[in-house]
Formats: structure tokens, sequence, C-alpha cells
């Protein structure tokens, strides 16, 4: 496989689990509501300051971390749509005698749209990132994934 496929595949894949990471922590649990704007940035802020540490950063590489978390922020925002409570909105969906194809599939579209027109900042900002790293820096991230990956399955 090519070094910049492979690169941006990791890359590709290192985003989405950040953003999943991060949209999984904007519910902050069964029963609260949406994360507010102060309580994502501590999230924010408490990640950025753990990858930092993990990787022994120097300022220019935190500084592309900094850019990298707000263009996943940004993502996210924009994943999110135009409502803040997806649980709500397809409740909607399903409230009906009918499954509301239209607005399910009018969803499905707003979510596309969002994550095509901003990808590409994302994985400019992660490849930036990635590239800035040192060899065992790299090895460390490809460690971290591999980790995490096993932990998902053993979840089942």
């Amino acid at each position: 496989m090519s070094p910049w496929i492979r690169k941006t595949l990791l890359g590709v894949f290192g985003a989405s689990i950040v953003l999943g990471g991060l949209t999984a922590c904007s519910s902050g649990g069964p029963h609260s509501g949406p994360m507010g704007a102060e309580k994502m940035s501590q999230v924010r802020g408490k990640l950025v300051a753990r990858v930092s540490s993990k990787l022994d950063l120097d300022e220019a590489q935190k500084h592309k971390l900094d850019i990298l978390a707000d263009k996943l922020e940004a993502q996210r925002t924009a994943f999110m749509g135009k409502t803040q409570d997806r649980h709500a909105e397809m409740q909607t969906i399903v409230a009906g005698s009918t499954f509301d194809r239209a607005h399910a599939q009018a969803m499905v579209d707003e979510t596309t749209r969002a994550l095509q027109a901003n990808s590409p900042e994302v994985i400019t900002a992660l490849a930036d990132f990635y590239d800035s790293l040192n060899p065992s820096q790299q090895q460390k991230v490809r460690e971290m994934m591999q980790h995490r990956r096993k932990g998902w399955m053993a979840r089942g």
C-alpha cells in the first residue's frame, strides 16, 4: 500500500475515532441533554492535554493539535445539524403509523453534506498534525489506535 494512502486512511480513521469520541461525550449520559459549549470546551481541553502528554508534544505540534481539535469541533457541530437532539428527531420519525422516510432521508442527506463539506479541512488538519510527529510519536499513535480497536472488539 502506498505511504500516502496508508497515511490518509490512518488519518481518516483517527479523525473518526476523535469525532466519535466527541459525539459520544456530547450526550453526557443517558438522562442528560446535549453537552453545552462550556462543557464541550472542558472535554476538548482535557483531550488535547491528554494527547499532548502521552505523545510528549512540542509547542508547534500542540498548535497543530489545537487546529485539529478546532476542525473536529466544527465538524461535530455541522454533523449535529439543525437539531441538537437527534434522539427526539428519531422519535418524530417513528411517531406516526408509518416510518417517515422523507424525514429520515433528509437527516441522512444533511449529515452527509456536512461531512463532505468539512472533511477536507479535517483531513488536512489531521495530516498536518500526524506529519509533524516524529517516528516514535507516530508509532505511539498507531499503538493507541490498535489498543482502542481491541477494546471495541472485546465489548462485542
